[in-house]
């Protein structure tokens, strides 16, 4: 009995032993932790410049390990170890508040550099922005330099995993993308075309004759021919010593391919393109502004940062690319010099007066800055020529931007994936003698070459850095891409976290280490002021009354009905007339299928794009234009087309709120709604009733509508 206690006794005492062990161990090991981070923090004080600690201060003392010690885990177990554990790794510390993961001084706003596969890490770092240029074409050697100077990483031959950006060199289509952004909008290609701009323009002219005086007069060929004759003898025989002269531009052309000029339609040439390919012929400016006796036009590039809602850019400087010739008003003798008349950069490298320069102020091409200096110099308005500019692109954005939607939705319709857009146009504008800025194009894809061919032997040529251009446009992609970088908030709203004050003993500790090294910086503390300047929304409130088209483009997606489709059919235009509740006594269905019917059949007759059938943008445009005319006969067009707009979307309200108390949701036209816009009226603003209240005549063509965009 005594031996069968005493082993009993026995047992209990190691067991004792054991427990006591183990939390000895659990001890050690805390302190151990703690040990390790106040040494790691004490050399890095030391490095930022911190006082270490003195020789022979104490420094506390870890236990010896018992023996026979349990591990952490077993800790507590009753179980009798006849033998040593085997001995664990050293556990990592954990960091504490203030510090980086890895122990080392955090600085405020900043995150630690030591990152972690392609996504952001448990520790916050940050991967870098990745960019696909396998498709740059000309634009790839401005491109690298701006992706260096960014730092972000470049794939110039594509990548299995999507990147963050897409940078193509001529359209939206060149990659098959459904994610991520890309430097090109769907139509966009299309929309500046001679032609197209030409309309859209136009349809800007019949609604705001005034505010679209900085295009010139322009005549489609050879639709417009018979037209183009008839206006021009009628002038003439109105004013007999007007001498006119036209400039022709193929529809298709790019840098001044096939252009020449005209003194009168009967020109043999003319005749000529009426039967090769579609043109533009418009009245020639005959009297520019010129510098060194040369003419010379503006480059400008905009960025569309974004479709809906409307975003504009505009760089601070530009290019100016002149003539080679000294400049004389056209004459029937010097209509050929191609070298007096046009200021295609192109164009004139092959003349023997172009001049190369690494200066920003003298040469054949020079930085629109410098210009403004030369003018400054000279006592002009500087301020009054930049704002007649701003003016001018956003008036023609503003033209382009209803058909662009309803390309965009084509091809990347609500609810389907795909990439979100932006695009860098360059915009070629004259400065008249008077310093009226006037548009002479739009280019969806605007040269972004840095460098120029210099001939060595006839024929022979080799391509030289031009520092002018290099100056001009790395600058615009850089900062392009500085303005869509799809990370930006991610990094602002990690640096507001970590800017959050800190609590107790961990906030002194981070007071006392602002002087160690940041271990990040500032992604672009090292890159210039971005070059690109916000015109739209900013101005939005002097501009937003002319955005008239943009509402009537609303309307139009709102009632295709069948997604991808970029024209309107019969049953859809019935139903936009029975849901605005226009048919009336004087406008039976009859007659608006007879007005669909001739509008559709002449605008398709016009088009080259036969791909569908039925009433594409601007035939429904000329169709809400006489709509508008019929209801509301005693107000300027503008007016009429604005009232008619008001009614449309106050009805079209009304019956979505019908709807969605009905527990349906679904807008009428079998689609889901368009984005509204900001000029929709809200359908409890609205009294009740069938018609809208009275709009209220603005004779003041300045005056803001209603409706204001934010």
């Amino acid at each position: 009995m005594r031996r069968g206690s005493s082993e009993s006794e026995l047992a209990a005492r190691w067991e004792a032993e054991a427990v006591a062990a183990a939390k000895a161990a659990a001890k050690a090991e805390a302190e151990a932790t703690a040990e390790t981070v106040a040494e790691q923090v004490r050399v890095d004080a030391g490095a930022a410049g911190e006082p270490e600690r003195k020789a022979g201060e104490e420094q506390p003392k870890a236990p010896a390990p018992a023996p026979a010690q349990p591990s952490a885990a077993e800790e507590g177990d009753t179980q009798v170890l006849q033998q040593p554990p085997p001995t664990l790794p050293p556990s990592k510390p954990k960091p504490v508040q203030g510090l980086c993961p890895h122990g080392k001084p955090r600085g405020k706003g900043r995150s630690c550099k030591r990152s972690s596969g392609h996504g952001s890490g448990e520790n916050g770092s940050q991967r870098p922005v990745t960019v696909d240029s396998s498709k740059a074409r000309t634009s790839l050697d401005a491109l690298k330099i701006s992706i260096r100077q960014l730092k972000w990483k470049e794939f110039p031959f594509g990548r299995r995993l999507p990147c963050d950006i897409y940078w193509h060199g001529v359209s939206f289509h060149d990659n098959d993308i459904f994610s991520g952004q890309v430097n090109k909008f769907p139509g966009m290609t299309e929309m500046v075309r001679k032609i197209t701009l030409s309309r859209a323009v136009r349809t800007m002219q019949n609604l705001f004759p005034e505010e679209y005086n900085f295009y010139p007069r322009s005549w489609i060929l050879p639709d417009e021919f018979q037209l183009f004759v008839a206006q021009v003898r009628m002038v003439k025989d109105d004013d007999p010593s007007w001498k006119p002269t036209f400039i022709v531009k193929p529809d298709g052309g790019c840098q001044g391919d096939g252009i020449y000029l005209i003194k009168d339609p009967s020109d043999i040439r003319l005749a000529g393109t009426l039967q090769s390919r579609p043109a533009v012929v418009q009245e020639y400016i005959c009297k520019p502004l010129l510098i060194d006796k040369l003419k010379f036009d503006i480059r400008l590039y905009v960025l569309l940062k974004s479709l809906d809602p409307l975003e504009i850019y505009i760089a601070k400087d530009g290019l100016s690319r002149f003539c080679t010739e000294p400049y004389q008003e056209p004459t029937s003798k010097n209509l050929h010099h191609i070298f007096m008349h046009l200021t295609n950069y192109s164009l004139n490298i092959h003349s023997g007066n172009f001049v190369h320069s690494d200066s920003a102020s003298t040469g054949s091409k020079r930085t629109f800055s410098s210009i403004l200096c030369r003018l400054s110099s000279k006592g002009v308005d500087i301020k009054k020529v930049w704002s007649d500019i701003i003016s001018l692109v956003i008036k023609t954005v503003i033209a382009l931007t209803p058909e662009l939607k309803v390309f965009y939705q084509s091809d990347i319709p609500t609810g389907r994936p795909g990439p979100t857009c932006f695009q860098i146009l360059g915009f070629d504008i004259l400065l008249m003698k008077n310093l009226k800025p006037i548009l002479l194009e739009v280019n969806a894809n605007p040269s972004m070459r840095i460098e120029h061919e210099h001939e060595l032997s006839p024929g022979v040529f080799e391509n030289v850095p031009s520092l002018v251009d290099e100056e001009v446009k790395v600058a615009v992609i850089r900062d392009t891409l500085r303005l869509m970088d799809p990370l930006k908030k991610k990094r602002e709203n990690q640096s507001q976290q970590l800017e959050k004050p800190f609590a107790g003993k961990e906030d002194a500790l981070d007071g006392e280490l602002t002087s160690a090294p940041d271990c990040n910086t500032n992604p672009e503390a090292h890159l210039p002021s971005i070059c690109l300047k916000q015109v739209f929304p900013k101005y939005a409130k002097q501009f937003n009354y002319l955005r008239l088209v943009d509402r009537m483009a609303n309307l139009f997606i709102r009632f295709l009905g069948i997604k991808g489709t970029m024209k309107l059919g019969p049953t859809g235009f019935r139903t936009f007339i029975r849901n605005c509740k226009l048919s009336s006594s004087s406008l039976s269905m009859a007659a608006v299928d007879i007005l669909y019917i001739d509008i559709t059949r002449r605008w398709n007759s016009m088009t080259l794009d036969q791909r569908d059938s039925g009433m594409c943008l601007q035939a429904f445009v000329e169709a809400f234009f006489v709509l508008a005319q019929r209801k509301f006969k005693m107000l300027p067009l503008h007016e009429q087309v604005a009232s008619l707009i008001d009614l449309c979307e106050y009805h079209l309200s009304l019956l979505d709120e019908k709807r969605l108390v009905c527990g349906r949701g679904v807008p009428s036209g079998g689609r889901p709604l368009h984005r509204a816009t900001p000029q929709e009226p809200s359908p409890s603003a609205q009294p009740a009733g069938d018609n809208p209240p009275p709009r209220t005549s603005c004779p003041n063509k300045l005056s803001l509508p209603r409706h204001t965009l934010s």
